[in-house]
């Protein structure tokens, strides 16, 4: 059944943005470790959606930034 869910969990998280899937993505991972570490499944699954949101929201201004950058020193 576990596998089910986070595999279930796993292609949700490819349909969804980049934002979203971070967090969808982080709550599987925290959600598993949780659950391992005197099961916390949801405590653990709401703390690694918001981190995994802010890494997907980091990563995309990163990518921006960087996309800028190259359009600013290349276009003539």
């Amino acid at each position: 059944m576990k596998i089910k869910l986070v595999a279930g969990a796993v292609a949700l998280a490819m349909m969804a943005g980049s934002a979203q899937a971070g967090c969808v993505g982080g709550a599987v991972v925290g959600g598993v470790a949780g659950h391992f570490a005197h099961h916390h499944a949801l405590a653990g699954a709401a703390v690694g959606c918001v981190v995994g949101h802010e890494l997907a929201v980091k990563k995309k201004r990163e990518r921006e930034a960087e996309r800028r950058q190259w359009e600013e020193t290349h276009h003539h």
